[in-house]
């Protein structure tokens, strides 16, 4: 029998948006996908070859509105996040990866 319980302390939407990711040692961006996204995180496809490890500190680009963008100008929203869990086994394709990622203002720095 398996039990498992819900860890989740915030609610999930479901949001298929395109990101890039900002890898900082690699000093470039990688392009994905969001699958869910919550105040306090949210989980992603990035492509295989992303050089990723837990509790790694990226930057995630989600992308604004065009009216988001005329109000607030800039067209992302740049978050910092931190690697929590890669998952290479559930992937979309076999050349992506899915990773949970925490934004910033849930650890600190």
């Amino acid at each position: 029998m398996v039990c498992m319980y819900e860890q989740r302390e915030a609610e999930r939407l479901k949001v298929d948006w395109p990101i890039s990711v900002w890898h900082p040692k690699a000093s470039r961006f990688f392009n994905g996908h969001s699958v869910n996204v919550s105040r306090k995180g949210a989980l992603v496809y990035l492509p295989l070859k992303t050089p990723l490890r837990e509790g790694q500190e990226l930057e995630i680009n989600f992308p604004r509105s065009q009216k988001l963008t005329e109000d607030k100008g800039a067209s992302a929203r740049i978050k910092s996040a931190k690697v929590v869990r890669i998952d290479r086994y559930e992937s979309l394709t076999s050349a992506t990866i899915k990773v949970a990622l925490a934004f910033a203002d849930q650890f600190q720095m």
